[in-house]
């Protein structure tokens, strides 16, 4: 599960899929778990959820190059495209609302672009947390 934002612009709303991340961290009781990754740029914390373990994954890259991090990580962990979750911010949701989607384009997202680049598919799931416009 990749929280997608700007890892230096922390409670910004674009950041919003790094605040996701880290409340399911607390909810997980993983969140003392976090730790640096120089393999894949990133900050990781184990967990499990159901009986699946889940990678949390925060990129410490700007968001225009998140999937770096992300496609990385998923070598690394030997993940494939179809089992990463991208959860990240979308202006045209309303604020809070939830969206979840399998595949497709960015939609004008660059950090789902990054990520649709760097991994050569678009077959992550996306958990699209709406932002709104300002």
């Amino acid at each position: 599960v990749a929280g997608l934002g700007n890892y230096g612009l922390r409670g910004t709303r674009h950041s919003v899929g790094m605040a996701v991340l880290d409340q399911l961290a607390r909810q997980l009781a993983v969140a003392e778990g976090w730790r640096a990754d120089r393999r894949c740029c990133a900050d990781v914390a184990l967990a499990a959820a159901r009986g699946l373990e889940l990678l949390l994954l925060k990129p410490r890259r700007l968001m225009n190059v998140n999937g770096l991090s992300v496609a990385s990580a998923a070598e690394i962990y030997n993940l494939r495209p179809e089992d990463i979750y991208l959860v990240h911010d979308d202006l045209d949701k309303a604020l809070g609302k939830v969206a979840i989607k399998l595949g497709g384009s960015a939609r004008g997202h660059n950090g789902v672009r990054s990520c649709i680049s760097a991994l050569h598919s678009n077959e992550m799931t996306r958990v699209r947390v709406g932002i709104g416009r300002p």
